[in-house]
């Protein structure tokens, strides 16, 4: 372990990420995880990159948009090293709009995302075509904004492997002690740091998602009917998901994927006889924040957290492997207000 600079227990999309720029950055960096890759929830089939709302704006909406932006090209830098496939696209998102406080509500939304997101992406108000790739609406109108993206979980956490197989790091099942260590080991690790404290540190929600068979790939994904519909490039679309905290079975789906399925057909027609190829469940980790939840461990000197992606794990994962980089290389805490862990204890 004497020749290793870091550590990055967990190897889940913040791990990947992490570990990736770490070696970007000339580290020498080992991945652990018992499990292999993307064995949790990064080994999901939605993959939505969808931007918070352009209002009252704070850090962690800051932080998700400069995540948002850096995207194109970390994905661009991973593919690149490994030769792996992604399936990042960025085509932007369509959604209804359903009455009109709604669409006047929308049409505010887009100046302040004039002023917040300025020339980097836009948000507006379009009239309906009534084209096929489109979610049915009740005024005629729809939002559409620029910001948002697309990657296939499963092919992402693939193309990171194969780009740290380039510099010769490969996930190993175990190691010994040392310092420094990441640890982005998900919903385990919430658990164990709630095991450590008086109140919840956080904890896994699981989530049911499905692949349908529709080529709608470079078409941009919709939100409606309170569901994500993700057309990927491979000529499949994803629609998820639920968000349960009481649960049975981590891993099998039920009548509530079943819900969500329908109101994805629903709202987007086209997809009314499309086939159900694969369906999927799994647990995502959940800080108590909401946030994830960055930087020092306390009590640990030399060990670090990185927890708590939830649904946007995918989407801050460029700017959480910056920060976390920074911070356990360098020892420069870049990490806002409302990130922290002990926003959390």
């Amino acid at each position: 372990m004497a020749s290793v600079d870091l550590v990055v227990r967990g190897a889940g999309i913040f791990g990947l990420s992490i570990a990736w720029v770490a070696a970007q950055r000339g580290a020498r960096v080992m991945v652990v995880d018992p499990h292999g890759p993307a064995a949790g929830s990064s080994g999901g089939i939605v993959g939505a990159l969808a931007p918070h709302v352009p209002e009252n704006w704070n850090a962690k909406k800051a932080f998700q948009l400069d995540s948002l932006l850096m995207a194109q090209d970390f994905w661009n830098e991973v593919e690149s090293a490994g030769g792996g496939t992604s399936g990042y696209a960025r085509k932007g998102r369509l959604q209804p709009v359903q009455d009109d406080h709604a669409l006047s509500l929308a049409r505010q939304r887009a100046e302040t995302a004039q002023a917040l997101w300025q020339d980097h992406a836009i948000w507006e108000v379009v009239k309906a075509t009534g084209a096929d790739w489109e979610p049915l609406s009740p005024t005629g109108f729809l939002i559409r904004d620029s910001l948002s993206a697309l990657v296939h979980p499963r092919k992402g956490c693939d193309a990171l492997v194969r780009a740290l197989a380039s510099k010769g790091i490969n996930v190993t099942p175990e190691a010994e002690a040392h310092v420094p260590t990441v640890w982005a080991t998900g919903v385990a690790g919430l658990e164990e740091m709630t095991a450590r404290h008086t109140r919840s540190v956080g904890a896994g929600v699981k989530g049911q998602a499905a692949l349908l068979r529709h080529d709608a790939s470079g078409a941009p994904q919709i939100f409606a009917g309170g569901v994500h519909v993700i057309p990927h490039g491979d000529g499949t679309v994803a629609i998820g998901s639920t968000s349960e905290r009481d649960y049975t079975s981590a891993s099998t789906t039920d009548a509530q994927l079943d819900a969500v399925i329908d109101a994805a057909r629903t709202a987007v027609p086209v997809l009314a006889e499309a086939d159900v190829i694969d369906r999927w469940a799994g647990v995502r980790p959940r800080s108590r924040s909401r946030a994830p939840m960055l930087g020092a461990w306390p009590d640990r000197p030399g060990h670090f957290i990185a927890n708590g992606g939830f649904k946007i794990g995918f989407g801050m994962a460029p700017k959480v492997a910056q920060v976390m980089a920074d911070l356990a290389l360098e020892g420069i805490d870049h990490i806002p207000q409302g990130f922290r862990v002990e926003d959390n204890l």
